[in-house]
């Protein structure tokens, strides 16, 4: 998928972008992913069950997740949990919509709507 195909897939729902987020520190489980996505986000987003396996669907189909091979010490963990983690151009659309949510907070800065950060 180029750049162009990824570009045109912007902008991500909100449920997606937070979860290639919370991939971009390593692979996680569906919960794990759950728990990631409300802590990072200040529990302003919090995925249900239904929104998250939806999208963990769509993003293996669109090629920006796949699942992953690896597990931890089966001692440590249930076998029926599957594992996930950003490919290559997932990582691509990740950038791509983070530069879009640059772009998108310097606008509202420039109309003054959120304050310029500090210089130190």
């Amino acid at each position: 998928m180029a750049d162009a195909e990824l570009a045109a897939l912007s902008p991500l729902p909100s449920a997606w972008f937070h979860l290639l987020l919370a991939l971009a520190e390593g692979d996680r489980h569906g919960y794990a992913l759950m728990q990631d996505v409300a802590e990072e986000s200040g529990g302003d987003v919090r995925l249900g069950p239904g929104t998250l396996y939806g999208a963990l669907k769509r993003l293996l189909q669109l090629g920006l997740i796949e699942e992953s091979g690896r597990r931890p010490d089966p001692e440590l963990d249930d076998e029926r949990r599957r594992y996930y983690r950003l490919t290559p151009r997932g990582r691509r659309m990740l950038g791509l919509e983070a530069e879009r949510h640059r772009r998108l907070v310097d606008l509202a800065r420039a109309k003054r709507v959120l304050p310029r950060p500090r210089t130190a």
